[in-house]
């Protein structure tokens, strides 16, 4: 008896084991993706929606065009579409505009003049950006008038040797606290590097550093400005250090000092909301780099994420 009691148990051991091999081996497509630094399902649900595609075109190289055409329905839906380019910016396929597909958009710009392609290419290199998320204004299919849009890129290199990359976008998104790190870490590495040369690319309002209601800026630690959080340069000579908001808080102040031990901070605030007689909160995300030797701070601000 003791010996059959025995027997089970090994048995029974030897199916855990079995189940366990066999769950380990399972691993999710998206692991590695790190979807947790977005706050909201619409932007998650987005980046799998590429990366799926990515992972379609760089098994089945160009023959999963054929799939893509024949399934436009799966990819163009009425949250958002799939769109294939060749690194000269020329279209492969685009599910939601077919009439694109075979036309080169490289000098193509938004009704703000922002340089598409290029904020896509430079997306695509910057590692502060790793699913290349870009802003600008685009058209919806079948309408007559542009609505902001943030888009989401993978580079793909294919199985029958072609360098592509898959986008899509969504309409009218929302302010992911992501989105402003990475322009903000963006800007403060390429100051690291070109110093008071950058100034003036952060600065365009047509750059990647400048989208919709968020503005990159940058100052010293005393407050003297050097990219002025308001686009009217009449304003730059504000004292920095002394704003309050609507309650009396003072952010940059409170960043200025947790950056003395801090390599960047999040502080919240109150405004004044644009659409209701009411008090809104806004995120401010300001980190350190470095230019010519000297400590500069460079930071945006972006609506407050709400709970999904």
């Amino acid at each position: 008896m003791p010996e059959f009691k025995n027997k089970n148990f090994i048995k029974h051991m030897v199916l855990i084991s079995t189940i366990g091999v066999m769950l380990s081996g399972c691993k999710s497509k998206y692991e590695g993706l790190n979807l947790d630094v977005y706050q909201y399902r619409d932007t998650k649900d987005l980046v799998k929606f590429v990366y799926s595609a990515a992972l379609i075109l760089e098994k089945d190289g160009l023959k999963s065009l054929d799939y893509f055409r024949n399934n436009r329905k799966l990819y163009n839906t009425p949250d958002h579409y799939l769109y294939i380019y060749d690194m000269d910016f020329t279209n492969v396929y685009h599910a939601g505009m077919e009439h694109l597909e075979g036309k080169n958009l490289l000098d193509i710009t938004d009704k703000n003049g922002k340089k598409v392609p290029h904020i896509i290419f430079d997306a695509l290199k910057d590692k502060n950006n790793p699913h290349s998320w870009v802003h600008y204004s685009w058209w919806e299919p079948g309408k007559f008038y542009s609505v902001p849009k943030s888009s989401c890129h993978f580079k793909v290199n294919t199985s029958d040797g072609k360098e592509l990359f898959v986008g899509g976008g969504l309409n009218y998104p929302h302010e992911e606290k992501e989105f402003i790190r990475i322009v903000v870490d963006s800007a403060a590495q390429l100051i690291r590097e070109k110093g008071q040369e950058a100034i003036a690319v952060i600065s365009s309002p047509v750059s990647q550093y400048n989208y919709r209601d968020v503005r990159v800026f940058a100052f010293h630690p005393n407050g003297d400005i050097l990219i002025s959080p308001v686009i009217n340069k009449n304003l730059s000579q504000i004292e920095l250090l002394d704003c309050v908001d609507e309650v009396g808080h003072m952010p940059f102040k409170k960043a200025v000092k947790e950056l003395e031990s801090e390599d960047y901070v999040w502080e919240i605030f109150m405004v004044k909301s644009r659409y209701k007689r009411v008090l809104e909160k806004k995120s401010l995300y300001v980190c350190k780099t470095n230019m010519d030797g000297e400590e500069i701070y460079v930071g945006a601000i972006t609506d407050l994420p709400e709970p999904p």
